[in-house]
């Protein structure tokens, strides 16, 4: 759902040139991650869900940054969007058991 919502972003938020690919990528990225993670879901189960449970928390980080720098490039609607994206993505690393392959 996260990738398709990403994907999905540019076109429903009207994302500006800039910030409509960093989210391209990002869903890419997080695509990958999902695929090759040892979960459910997972389809190569490369990755322990514990250290994807780490990348999130980095990202989710990351994503503030990202937010202050789209700003100056596309003004508050990049900046918003990752902010919210940033605070979404935190809030699932707050609620996820990365511990529990079965969770």
């Amino acid at each position: 759902m996260v990738v398709a919502f990403l994907f999905a972003s540019p076109v429903i938020f009207r994302l500006p040139t800039t910030t409509a690919l960093c989210t391209y990528a990002i869903g890419v990225i997080h695509l990958v991650l999902t695929l090759t993670t040892d979960f459910p879901m997972g389809v190569f189960k490369i990755i322990p869900l514990k250290i994807h449970g780490m990348v999130e928390l980095i990202v989710s980080i990351s994503l503030v940054g990202i937010a202050f720098l789209l700003e100056r490039y596309d003004g508050p609607v990049a900046y918003y969007y990752y902010l919210g994206f940033a605070s979404a993505v935190f809030i699932t690393w707050l609620i996820s058991d990365y511990r529990n392959a079965d969770a």
